[in-house]
C-alpha cells in the first residue's frame, strides 16, 4: 500500500517496495547505454573500425554535453540501434548518433533523478540512490559480459569476424533500454501536477524563463550554491574518466579485450562497493565519503598518465569501481536534501542542465592537451583538475546548515538569519 507524506511542501512516497524497485530498474536499463556505448565498446569501435582518433571522440562529447543541456530527451534507444548505419570512415555520422544518444540518456537522468523525492522519503535517500546505481551496476555489467563472449567469439554467435558483434551490441542495447524501463513507467507515479495547455514554443520560452529564475534564487541558498559548485567540478571529471578511458586505452596500445574486461570488472565491483559506500555514507556522512572518493579520483588519474600495460588498467579499472557509483550515489543524495521548500522538480532539471551545460569542460580539455602537446598521458592528468578544485569547494560546504536553509520558503529566504550548525 503507498502511503503519501509530505517533505518540503511536496507530495511523495514512501514505504512502497514496488515503486521502489520499478525506480532501480531504470537505472538496471539506462545503465548499459553507459556501460556499452559510453565506456566500453563504442569509443574502442569509433576508433578501429570507423577510423576516429581519441581527440575526435572527446569532442564528440564536448559536443554531446553542450546539447544535452538544452535539450529534453529525444531518440536515445533509437540512436543505439542506428549505432550500427556507419561504416569505417563514417566518422561525422557515427558522432551525430552518439551526440543523438547521449541527449536521450541525459535527458532521462533528469526525470530519473528527480523521481528520487518521490520513492524515497528523506533519511532514506542516501540508501535508496546507492541501490539505484548498485543495480545499475549488475545490469550494466551483465550486458557487458554478454557482449564482452559476442565480440571474442562471434561465431559463437553466428556473426562473421570483425565489426559485427559490436554493431549487434549497439541494437541489444536499444532494446534492452526500452524494455526495463518499462517498470518504471507502470509502477511510479510522481506528484501531481497542474495541467498546463501550452504549444511547444510557450514551454520553451517558460523553461528557460525557470532556469533563470531558479539561477537567481540560488543565491539565497549558499550551501546549495556551493555544492552545486563542486559538483560541476567532480560531475564534469567522472563523466571524463568513464566516457575517455577506453578511449585513452586504445590509444597507447591496450587491445581491446583487455579493455572492455577491465571495464567489466568496474561493473561487478561497483555493485557490492556501491552499497558500502551507500551505508557508510549515513553512517560517517556524506560530504566525508565524497571527499575520500574525490581523493582517490586523484589518484587513479594519476596513475592513468604512468600506465603502460593491461594489469594496470585492470588496477585502475578496480579502484574506480569501488567508488564511481557510490560517490554519484551519495551525492544525488544530499542534493536532494539541499533543495528549497517544494522546489525538488525544478531544481534537479536545474542541476542537469548546469552539470551537463558545465561538464563539456573536461571532454574538451582533455582533446584541445591530446592535440597540441600531441600526448594522451598529459591528456589524462589533466583531468585531475576536476577533481581537486570539487574537493576545494566542497570543503566550503556546511551541509547542516544547508539542510536548515532549505526549510525556508523562498519569499523569506533574503530576509531569514542564517542559522549556523
Amino acid at each position: 500500500m503507498r502511503r503519501r507524506l509530505k517533505v518540503k511542501g511536496e507530495s511523495v512516497f514512501v514505504d512502497d517496495r514496488k515503486a521502489v524497485r520499478a525506480w532501480f530498474m531504470y537505472d538496471w536499463a539506462s545503465s548499459a547505454f553507459a556501460t556499452v556505448i559510453m565506456a566500453a565498446v563504442l569509443p574502442i569501435y569509433y576508433q578501429s573500425a570507423i577510423g576516429g582518433t581519441d581527440a575526435d571522440w572527446a569532442f564528440t562529447q564536448t559536443a554531446s554535453a553542450l546539447i544535452i543541456a538544452f535539450l529534453a530527451p529525444l531518440l536515445g534507444a533509437a540512436s543505439c540501434v542506428a549505432l550500427v548505419i556507419p561504416g569505417e570512415g563514417g566518422v561525422w555520422l557515427a558522432s551525430l548518433i552518439v551526440v543523438l544518444g547521449m541527449i536521450g540518456y541525459g535527458g532521462g537522468e533528469t526525470f530519473y533523478n528527480a523521481l528520487l523525492n518521490d520513492v524515497a522519503s528523506p533519511g532514506k535517500r542516501e540508501r535508496v540512490s546507492a541501490n539505484g546505481f548498485a543495480w545499475g551496476y549488475l545490469g550494466g555489467g551483465l550486458l557487458l559480459a554478454v557482449v564482452l563472449v559476442m565480440i571474442m567469439s562471434p561465431g559463437t554467435f553466428g556473426l562473421p569476424e570483425g565489426p559485427a558483434a559490436a554493431q549487434v551490441s549497439f541494437a541489444i542495447v536499444g532494446v534492452w533500454w526500452i524494455v526495463f524501463s518499462l517498470p518504471l513507467f507502470r509502477h511510479v507515479r510522481e506528484a501531481p501536477a497542474a495541467a498546463q495547455a501550452e504549444r511547444l514554443g510557450g514551454k520553451v520560452r517558460e523553461g528557460l524563463r525557470r532556469i533563470l529564475e531558479t539561477l537567481r534564487e540560488i543565491r539565497h541558498y549558499p550551501e546549495l550554491w556551493k555544492f552545486m559548485i563542486a559538483y560541476w567540478f567532480f560531475f564534469d571529471g567522472v563523466n571524463t574518466v568513464i566516457t575517455m578511458a577506453a578511449a585513452y586505452g586504445t590509444s597507447i596500445g591496450i587491445e581491446s579485450e583487455h579493455l572492455i574486461a577491465a571495464l567489466l570488472i568496474t561493473q561487478f565491483v561497483g555493485f557490492p562497493a556501491t552499497f558500502v559506500f551507500g551505508r557508510f555514507a549515513e553512517i560517517i556522512g556524506g560530504k566525508k565519503m565524497l571527499m575520500g572518493a574525490m581523493l582517490l579520483y586523484v589518484f587513479i588519474v594519476t596513475l592513468g598518465f604512468f600506465m603502460q600495460t593491461a594489469l594496470h588498467f585492470y588496477v585502475l579499472a578496480t579502484l574506480v569501481g569501488l567508488v564511481q557509483g557510490g560517490s554519484q550515489a551519495t551525492a544525488r543524495a544530499m542534493y536532494s536534501r539541499l533543495i528549497p521548500l517544494g522546489r525538488i522538480a525544478e531544481f534537479n532539471g536545474f542541476l542537469t542542465f548546469t552539470s551537463r551545460l558545465f561538464s563539456f569542460g573536461g571532454p574538451l580539455g582533455f582533446g584541445l592537451v591530446r592535440i597540441f602537446p600531441d600526448s594522451s598521458r598529459y591528456a589524462v592528468l589533466a583531468v585531475a583538475f576536476f577533481f581537486v578544485a570539487a574537493m576545494a569547494v566542497l570543503a566550503l560546504v556546511n551541509v547542516a546548515k544547508g539542510e536548515q536553509e532549505s526549510l525556508r520558503p523562498l519569499s523569506g529566504a533574503a530576509a531569514a538569519p542564517d542559522r549556523q550548525t
